[in-house]
């Protein structure tokens, strides 16, 4: 098991550079890079952003006005026209767009093995410092999320199978199914429509995962207030993330319980309590702990984050997708390696609690 270990972790360093490779190509080849960004934001009066450049702030960006109209100056970025050539030179120095794009691959890669991802190019704050900042925003969503799912999907697929076919299971498999089929930021919209002052009730809060004076309150409404406004964004996220789990629990129960070793237990007299609990739940749970590494990729990472934009909750979901559309790469990259790197890890760790629950199962030797 060591050695078959020592494998997956190993696999982890090729996987992270090709999916680095695939997501830098695809970044650089996006219109409206940071200098473009930044040269809207010049031509949108924010001259406080050329101040850090040239020091000279409104002065310099009128004299560079001047320069490029005088001298019909063509840039390659969009909106630069009547620039200063060299403002464009320092602004592309000062996002690192100077050098070659294989020179800034190659130096990115570095840096990531010692997990330094760079200051962001709009915040003024280091990469590592606003991710560890965010991460428990997300933490706490996943968390919760990860726990309602398995106490509801878990009981409700065992109980689907033991009465498979019988109206119980009939009408909770609409239900399922409505889940499965229904994105979970659509059920977020209908819940901010239905209970967030939307059109119906006010009831829950719209935004932010706490009050403004959050920080006057005391212990217990602190705890209170965070779990009201944790109410909205885990609802939506438990409607849209049990279903699957539900189906799975439900087909490996049903397969076990028609296997011959079911037959046999009931010959020799076992209640179906002592026969489902004591036989077929380790065997049927098996298939359900080899899907949590997905069941929680899932959840941190693709639907936390449409959550945390819909509620405006501060978590990593939120900051990539802000920082996709302003073109912070060095955020992007950020995240997206931390969470490559996570959800990597997390399978390792499902494959390791397979064998911890079965340990007839041998992943070196199948490897082997």
């Amino acid at each position: 098991m060591i050695s078959y270990l020592l494998r997956r972790l190993l696999l982890i360093i090729p996987t992270l550079f090709g999916i680095l490779v695939i997501n830098f190509i695809i970044i650089q080849a996006a219109p409206g890079g940071p200098v473009e960004q930044m040269i809207a934001k010049i031509r949108g009066s924010n001259v406080d952003a050329t101040a850090r450049l040239t020091g000279a702030g409104a002065e310099a960006t009128h004299g560079m006005e001047q320069f490029g109209e005088s001298h019909g100056f063509e840039s390659k970025y969009r909106g630069a026209q009547g620039l200063d050539p060299e403002f464009i030179k320092k602004l592309e120095k000062m996002f690192g767009f100077d050098k070659p794009p294989l020179e800034r691959f190659l130096l990115m890669v570095k840096n990531y093995l010692t997990f330094n991802f760079g200051d962001s190019y709009f915040k003024d704050r280091s990469v590592i410092g606003l991710i560890i900042e965010k991460m428990p925003v997300s933490i706490s969503i996943g968390l919760w999320t990860t726990l309602f799912v398995y106490l509801i999907s878990i009981p409700l697929g065992i109980r689907k199978a033991v009465r498979d076919g019988s109206p119980f299971d009939i009408w909770t498999s609409a239900v399922v199914i409505v889940g499965y089929a229904i994105p979970g930021f659509l059920f977020a919209i209908l819940l901010i429509v239905l209970f967030a002052g939307g059109s119906f009730w006010s009831i829950f809060p719209l935004r932010g995962l706490v009050s403004d004076n959050w920080h006057q309150l005391s212990l217990i409404d602190k705890v209170l207030d965070y779990l009201w406004h944790m109410v909205l964004p885990i609802t939506a996220l438990v409607i849209s993330g049990f279903a699957s789990l539900t189906l799975l629990t439900k087909n490996s129960f049903l397969e076990e319980i028609n296997k011959q070793y079911v037959v046999t237990a009931r010959a020799k007299g076992l209640t179906e309590r002592r026969v489902l609990f004591g036989h077929v739940f380790r065997n049927a749970m098996l298939i359900v702990v080899a899907g949590m590494p997905a069941a929680l990729i899932h959840i941190f990472f693709a639907g936390s984050l449409l959550i945390e934009v819909i509620f405006s909750l501060d978590g990593l979901g939120l900051l990539g997708f802000e920082s996709a559309i302003g073109r912070d790469y060095p955020v992007v990259f950020g995240t997206l390696y931390i969470f490559t790197l996570l959800g990597l890890l997390l399978h390792i760790i499902g494959d390791l609690t397979y064998t911890f629950i079965d340990p007839r199962i041998d992943f070196e030797r199948r490897m082997g």
